[in-house]
């Protein structure tokens, strides 16, 4: 390289945003992840604020994810169903309403952890009924020959967003307060809601009869079990949120606020968030044929984060962690999402997103009800190193045990 013009990867990646639909998913995606990387920040204080507990916040966070676990299916089958803009412009607007909710329920002093509860479970059903649309768009809005590129964009864009989004929540809690880092979230919402609103693409209407919603479901769960690399990795990432969620999001705010201080919890969120950009920014040039094997060993990296809050409480070292996780994570996640958009027909992509988006998450509000009582057991440390030994254990063998996943090529 000479230093004096942009190489072919990076020029192809940016010249996606010449796609006005693709741009108005993006902006949407971007300014929503945003917001939603403040609330994780806020919220877990606004808890502990409130007098609540580690099983106490646990509860609150599985609530949203139960919700998001519950609604999920149904809301694959509306985005093969129906316009997949406008199931994520009524999810977005939707959230916008409940997170200006909170937000002033926190700033007026009126709230409680049971309204928290209440309300996050609303959003985690707004939430479900447009994230596998939300996954699904993305080949609708740009030619097939330049999807890879607009994945690896979009994840740039989203995780530069989410990486602001986590540094300023801590700024945020620690100047204004929980209740106003969530208004800002509204707010947010409510912009993604105008940009996915003006987004104009063809309907996708499948080959046959619509059925039942129930037999629509069955479809999709055919779909999945016909490609043994994605069943077998969805049945990984349920181990993984099993264990993980609930070391993220219960024992992570606690254990650094012991052990640096209440702002420090942001500033790792933005590392790990970080180390998705970098990975995402990798992977804007960086297209290995043998991509989801790449990137399974790559998720073995996730393992860090929880390492590190066990056996350390130096701060430099908790971000180092954070970030080798979401480099990981995000390889993998950008191989896996390519490897569903090229395998699986249009017409089912949003169920089997769906598909995955439940079984990755399905055990999570259990993680999340468990993780407070069973690491006051055992100790946190304790219960960190056998965390990250499940994370780095159940992606190596899954590499391991799947001949699919070692051979699947990238076209």
């Amino acid at each position: 390289m000479n230093g004096t013009s942009p190489t072919p990867q990076r020029s192809r990646a940016l010249a996606v945003l010449r796609h006005r639909n693709f741009r108005l998913l993006a902006l949407g995606a971007g300014v929503s992840a945003l917001g939603n990387s403040i609330t994780p920040v806020a919220l877990a204080f606004a808890v502990l604020d409130l007098g609540g507990s580690a099983t106490q916040l646990g509860l609150v966070v599985a609530s949203f994810a139960l919700a998001e676990v519950v609604t999920t299916l149904f809301g694959g089958v509306l985005g093969d169903r129906l316009p997949r803009q406008l199931m994520m412009q009524g999810s977005a607007a939707g959230a916008a309403l409940t997170q200006a909710l909170i937000a002033a329920s926190l700033v007026g002093g009126w709230s409680s952890i049971t309204l928290l509860g209440i309300v996050g479970a609303v959003n985690g059903m707004l939430g479900a009924l447009s994230g596998p649309s939300s996954s699904a768009l993305t080949p609708q809005t740009i030619p097939p020959d330049e999807l890879s590129s607009a994945i690896a964009l979009r994840r740039v864009l989203q995780n530069g967003a989410n990486t602001l989004g986590y540094a300023l929540g801590g700024v945020l809690v620690a100047s204004v307060g929980s209740g106003w880092a969530i208004a800002v979230d509204a707010g947010t919402f409510a912009v993604a809601a105008a940009c996915f609103h003006f987004i104009d693409v063809p309907r996708v209407t499948g080959t046959g009869v619509r059925e039942p919603i129930l037999a629509e479901m069955r479809a999709g769960a055919a779909e999945v079990f016909r490609h043994t690399w994605l069943w077998l990795l969805i049945s990984q990432a349920l181990l993984y949120h099993l264990f993980y969620g609930g070391a993220a999001s219960v024992l992570g705010p606690i254990v650094v606020k012991d052990a640096v201080g209440e702002a420090a919890w942001g500033l790792a969120l933005g590392a790990l968030m970080g180390g998705f950009m970098v990975g995402s920014l990798i992977n804007l040039r960086w297209r290995p044929r043998r991509g989801l094997l790449v990137g399974t060993f790559c998720l073995s990296l996730t393992a860090c984060f929880p390492f590190a809050l066990a056996v350390s409480d130096h701060l430099v070292v908790i971000l180092l962690g954070a970030a080798l996780h979401g480099f990981g994570l995000e390889v993998f996640d950008q191989n896996w999402e390519i490897s569903i958009v090229q395998n699986v027909p249009e017409d089912k992509l949003s169920r089997v997103f769906s598909f995955d988006a439940v079984g990755s998450f399905v055990a999570r509000p259990l993680g999340l009800a468990l993780t407070g009582p069973i690491a006051a057991a055992v100790g946190y440390s304790q219960w960190l190193l056998v965390v990250g030994g499940v994370m780095a254990g159940s992606s190596l063998l899954a590499v391991c045990v799947s001949r699919d996943i070692r051979t699947l090529q990238r076209r």
